[in-house]
């Protein structure tokens, strides 16, 4: 693993921002170039293999089509290694106050429904892929890693990929073997929304066989009765996201933020 100090591929490492299951984030500047700050993502020693390589590959081809605020830019990528926007507060779980983790949800849906009309789903939307900035009144919050993202033209001619997206936000959809669409990530957002305004995901389960059975079976839960605070229009919300027919969610991640917003600010 690197460490502060040393140099990769012209950058010169200067902090640890994280570690991820197949790869770590590194604080770094180019070399001779100290204001020019990103995010340099690099595949651990012990995952060098082709499926995470081809998975930082398409994270970079896919985040590059992009051009929006609140989607994460890139600009370089070699075998194993990418760089791309810093983004410096952690990810939206660090905001204290829920009025700025709706708005944090305001602008991620607002990314995702560009995203689709891109032709991509990103089918890994999650709290740890949602990063804020520290000054959240400027920068906001930005969508990451676009690893496990499809193309919707690509997926009408390729047989069902595996999943690789994570279990506790994954729609019922892809569970029975359906490409993915613009509805599969608005699930994985009401999943996301929920845990950012209660603390936890919508289904819990003590095995994954069982916490796929809960996506693929349980009703969406009514956390009014749980959590007196919560408006009981919540429920209602959470429950047309979380449907487990896709055709009954709302038409556009944006459609449905905008319900939660209402339900906590009318």
């Amino acid at each position: 693993m690197l460490h502060p100090g040393q140099t990769f591929e012209g950058y010169t490492v200067e902090d640890v921002l994280g570690h991820g299951g197949c790869a770590s984030v590194f604080r770094a500047y180019a070399r001779g170039d100290p204001h020019e700050v990103v995010a340099l993502k690099v595949l651990a020693d012990d995952h060098p293999g082709p499926a995470e390589s081809t998975r930082i590959q398409r994270e970079f081809d896919f985040a590059q089509r992009l051009s929006h605020p609140h989607v994460v830019s890139v600009y370089r990528r070699g075998d194993g290694w990418l760089t791309m926007q810093l983004v410096d507060g952690g990810t939206a779980a660090a905001l204290e106050r829920l009025d700025d983790r709706l708005t944090a949800m305001q602008q991620i849906a607002e990314a995702l429904d560009y995203v689709h009309w891109c032709g991509i789903v990103h089918c890994d939307v999650k709290p740890s892929n949602v990063l804020v900035y520290k000054d959240f009144s400027q920068g906001g919050a930005v969508l990451t890693d676009f690893g496990v993202a499809h193309s919707v033209a690509e997926d009408r001619t390729r047989p069902p990929q595996p999943l690789l997206a994570s279990l506790p936000y994954l729609a019922p959809e892809m569970l029975r073997g359906r490409a993915p669409a613009a509805a599969t990530d608005e699930y994985a957002l009401a999943c996301t929304t929920l845990e950012l305004v209660t603390g936890s995901p919508p289904f819990a389960a003590a095995t994954p066989a069982a916490l796929a059975a809960a996506q693929l079976y349980d009703p969406p839960p009514y956390l009014s009765r749980t959590f007196g605070w919560l408006p009981r229009g919540f429920d209602g919300v959470i429950g047309k996201a979380l449907a487990k027919d896709p055709e009954l969610r709302y038409p556009t991640c944006a459609e449905f933020v905008a319900a939660v917003v209402r339900v906590f600010r009318h």
